[in-house]
């Protein structure tokens, strides 16, 4: 099957990636199954409970495929399921892309070994780009197979494992070829969307004021960035020399890492869940990266209210947003003022 494809990557890269996820397929264990075997620990079963939940929700609340993903589990014995690389010149912002058969073109490639991910940052840092690998704790087929709970999911509490599976499905419910930002923001409003109805239904008040605290820390902190991306679009748009531009992104950044800290012991009381991001090396890629997941999220909450919480009016609003050509989507997203029927046939050029 490998040796069929071509595109923009090797051969040796679809291999590792078949292989890879060939390998958690066949690891698969029935959820149910696990949870009335006697021998599985009580803290794997009650964590598989709590997942069944969950999923039962997706399908039954938020209209989210009723499918047998999520259904089964998979313990990995690792941190991550798989390594994401990113890479951005060194004066721009906008990240390579790379296009694949089935997911299109994305801003980064998948690695199911770290150490390939690893060697790939370095071959494409010596080409001279910013590099950023990050863990992955899970990821979508888009429906092509039956994706399965992995123990990377289960690392924290059942808040996070709900978003996952609420973001993954999402992807599973819409997906757009060639619009990671598109995708990435639509599934993050599922997710949060989704969460908040989930403590709700839940009576989970604590649970619910905990999370709304994380995302307005997050929005504070995507707005940091934001701010820094302007300033360094500012610097690379520039006339000046390369020396100057690379001593005013190192200047950019560490304007960065000082708001954080003010923000951090200021608005945020000392919460330091950030620290380890802004500890890192900070570059293109990083940001870039970043930036995928959070630009558009606001604008797809603001049409969720717009439909009312009606998930189903929200996806078909979504899909016709989706139909528009790509330059025109993020506009009509920030724009919109109405919310489709589901089944509504509005065209392309409704906008």
């Amino acid at each position: 099957m490998a040796s069929g494809l071509t595109g923009c990557t090797s051969i040796s890269y679809y291999a590792q990636s078949l292989q890879g996820h060939v390998e958690i397929m066949a690891a698969r264990k029935d959820v149910g199954t696990l949870v009335q075997d006697p021998s599985t620990p009580q803290a794997l079963r009650a964590r598989l409970t709590s997942a069944s939940a969950i999923r039962r929700f997706a399908t039954d609340e938020l209209a989210l495929p009723d499918n047998s993903s999520y259904r089964s589990y998979v313990d990995i014995h690792r941190d991550a399921v798989t390594w994401a690389v990113f890479a951005a010149p060194q004066f721009s912002l906008a990240p390579r892309t790379w296009c694949f058969p089935v997911f299109g073109c994305v801003p980064y490639r998948g690695y199911f070994a770290r150490k390939a991910a690893t060697e790939s940052a370095l071959e494409l840092h010596r080409q001279g780009l910013d590099v950023y690998v990050t863990g992955i704790t899970a990821y979508s087929t888009l429906g092509w197979s039956s994706d399965p709970l992995l123990s990377t999911m289960l690392g924290q509490d059942d808040t996070y494992l709900a978003s996952l599976i609420f973001h993954e499905l999402a992807h599973q419910r819409l997906y757009v070829d060639d619009d990671s930002a598109f995708n990435e923001a639509f599934a993050v409003a599922v997710e949060t969307s989704g969460v908040r109805k989930w403590l709700r239904a839940a009576g989970d008040r604590a649970g619910l004021l905990r999370y709304e605290a994380d995302r307005r820390r997050r929005a504070d902190f995507l707005a940091l960035l934001a701010k820094t991306r302007d300033e360094l679009g500012q610097v690379y748009e520039s006339s000046r020399s390369p020396e100057q531009m690379a001593a005013a992104k190192a200047a950019a950044i560490e304007r960065l890492r000082m708001r954080y800290r003010q923000m951090r012991d200021r608005s945020w009381a000392g919460y330091r869940g950030y620290d380890a991001w802004f500890a890192a090396p900070i570059n293109n890629a990083k940001l870039a990266a970043t930036a995928v997941y959070g630009e558009q999220v606001p604008a797809f909450l603001r049409l969720f209210d717009l439909c009312s919480g009606d998930y189903p009016r929200f996806y078909a609003s979504v899909r016709r947003i989706a139909d528009l050509p790509q330059a025109s989507r993020a506009e009509a997203l920030k724009t919109a003022a109405t919310c489709d029927r589901p089944g509504a046939g509005t065209a392309a050029t409704a906008f």
